[in-house]
């Protein structure tokens, strides 16, 4: 009885010790299996990975090559034919025009971006705009930006009504001049006070526009201004033979770009790329679209 016993009770020791060596091999196996699935899920992970790249958020330029990014154009809105607000309601004009001609060789995105014009030194220098380019004077400037090599020759001259009976600057003699705000006009303006000293009085307006009015209504004897920004002004208007442009100028002068003091890197692009646009064509076919001939210098 008790040897029955007792191998009743062995038996039953070595079933649980059998069993609890099955519970061992249970969870070391598990435990070791853990690393080996983890790491064919991180293998998925990476092929997919490799077939599915994340965007760099990149364009793809006209030469072909990756580029990304923005360019944009600090302007007049008020300053046909430079720059102006279009009859659609979008912006135009011919400094537009190149520039986005620019920035689509260049692979990135155009954004015109209207600046109040005596407020441009401060949208340039916060990053708000990467350029000033509408019509903008290099003359009395050159130490304030970096500038592009210049694509226009301009002048300053004075319009006046037809039938005013000026003909000359001595005919302006106390009589009402405008100009605009912080222009290179004013600017010529000032520094001839043998001249401006001579006029009943010497008024700023904020454009051009409102200049025109301005003498339409007598309000102005004269404007003082591009010569082809007031070329296009005349042309574009129903009575464009009750103006005329005094044939004496009171400056010459050249249009050019304006980036922040010290942006090298950016103006070389772009003016490497005006060059390439001046040899196959496209400065003087845009040219010729806003002035009806090629009045651009870069090349010649």
């Amino acid at each position: 009885m008790k040897k029955r016993i007792g191998s009743v009770l062995l038996m039953g020791a070595m079933m649980l010790s059998l069993a609890g060596c099955g519970g061992n091999g249970a969870e070391t196996t598990a435990a070791e299996s853990t690393p080996a699935e983890a790491g064919t899920e991180e293998s998925a992970k990476a092929e997919e990975s490799e077939e599915k790249p994340e965007s760099s958020g990149e364009k793809e330029g006209s030469d072909g090559a990756e580029t990304g990014g923005t360019f944009t154009v600090g302007f007049d809105q008020d300053f046909p034919p430079m720059g102006f607000v279009g009859d659609d309601g979008e912006y135009t004009g011919f400094d537009l025009a190149l520039a986005e001609e620019v920035a689509n060789r260049l692979g990135l995105e155009f954004i015109p971006q209207p600046i109040a014009w005596d407020a441009k030194d401060m949208e340039l220098n916060s990053g708000t705009i990467d350029c000033i380019w509408n019509g903008f004077t290099m003359n009395g400037r050159e130490d304030d930006y970096t500038w592009s090599e210049p694509y226009m020759d301009n002048s300053q001259v004075f319009v006046v009504a037809a039938d005013s009976g000026i003909s000359s600057f001595a005919d302006l003699a106390g009589k009402i001049v405008e100009v605009q705000a912080d222009s290179s006009a004013e600017a010529a303006l000032n520094d001839n006070a043998e001249l401006s000293g001579t006029f009943g009085t010497l008024q700023t307006t904020p454009d051009y526009n409102t200049a025109f009015m301005d003498l339409e209504m007598g309000a102005v004897d004269a404007i003082a201004m591009d010569v082809i920004v007031a070329g296009y002004q005349i042309e574009q208007r129903e009575a464009s033979d009750q103006y005329v442009i005094l044939e004496e100028t009171l400056a010459s002068e050249e249009y050019g770009i304006g980036f922040k003091k010290g942006n090298e890197e950016l103006r070389d692009q772009v003016q490497k790329t005006l060059e390439e646009m001046a040899a196959d064509g496209t400065l003087a076919k845009i040219s010729e679209e806003w002035f009806g001939r090629d009045v651009t210098t870069i090349g010649k």
